[in-house]
């Protein structure tokens, strides 16, 4: 009786150029073939870094690994498995075989059923893991050079902008909510209104929030549609008033990813942020935002 086989298949963005899943699936198919090994099925997960363990594919083919389902764990390379250097360790050298899977590459000829490759497969997890922090720092520094030119990187534009339909990179005023973010302004710097006031003033005249107007915008209803009302915070109130985008500048760099490996953002200290003056039309004169950071530094005084 033949041996079953699970073939595992993964892209990533950076791979989109160069090859698809369908050529992998193509060269696993042809080389179990060659083995006459009978595929059980063939997983594949697109657009998903190698150092994420959350592939949904990839966790569906483990659990059925564990209840086995297969003995042959099937990929390109062993990058495309992971290239975290930790979980392949964790399965290639200790689950794997307690579950009775033979894990095998094509092109880089890893097989666990040969003990003698064991110091391949680590240098390969090691090597593949150098590679993702190396591409990390590159993204990085590429983004920055980006942003010191002036160019937006945000997935999506301010409220009270759009992302310019010649120029992504570019912004241009929203003429359809770029009214409210004036009234925020004039109600803080003229009225003086609290962050609290001006929130609770928009909600009250159901003025859709900025997360609501942009689901409008994108018309990502989501699972129980679009609110027709919602509630403004003193905080969104607060962020809108001290992003110096108002008045033509872009200012990056707030934050960055903990690490190469984790999603988690932190702080940038803002000596560090990247500004750069008159990128695009302001929404808000240069005088009022004045006005309206001096008046913050007067009510932070007072606390």
């Amino acid at each position: 009786m033949p041996e079953k086989v699970a073939l595992y298949c993964r892209l990533s963005n950076e791979y989109y150029h160069s090859e698809s899943i369908q050529n992998q699936k193509l060269l696993l198919v042809e080389y179990a073939h060659q083995k006459n090994w009978e595929i059980f099925d063939i997983y594949c997960d697109e657009n998903i870094s190698g150092l994420e363990n959350n592939r949904p594919a990839f966790q569906r083919m483990l659990t059925e690994a564990q209840q086995g389902k297969f003995s042959i764990i099937l990929c390109k390379t062993q990058s495309r498995f992971t290239r975290n250097m930790a979980t392949a360790e964790k399965y290639l050298n200790y689950l794997f075989p307690i579950w009775g899977i033979r894990f095998v590459t094509v092109v880089d000829q890893i097989d666990t059923k040969n003990k003698r490759n064991k110091k391949t497969r680590q240098i390969n997890a090691l090597v593949n893991e150098w590679y993702c922090e190396e591409l990390s720092e590159n993204i990085k520094k590429v983004f920055y050079q980006k942003q010191k030119q002036g160019q937006f990187l945000g997935n999506y534009a301010p409220y009270g902008y759009q992302k310019s339909p010649d120029d992504k990179h570019k912004l241009v005023i929203d003429k359809t909510v770029a009214p409210i973010v004036h009234l925020i302004f004039e109600q803080y710097v003229f009225e003086k209104k609290s962050y609290a006031a001006i929130a609770a003033f928009l909600t009250s005249k159901d003025v859709p929030t900025p997360s609501q107007y942009k689901q409008m915008q994108q018309k990502d209803t989501g699972r129980k549609g679009i609110k027709n009302v919602g509630i403004w915070s003193a905080s969104t109130i607060r962020h809108i008033l001290h992003n110096a985008v108002y008045m033509g500048d872009m200012v990056q760099n707030k934050e960055n990813k903990a690490s190469y490996k984790s999603k988690k953002v932190v702080p940038v200290p803002p000596e560090k942020w990247v500004t750069v003056k008159n990128t695009h039309e302001a929404i808000i004169p240069y005088d009022i935002f004045v006005l309206c950071l001096e008046k913050r530094k007067k009510e932070a005084k007072k606390v």
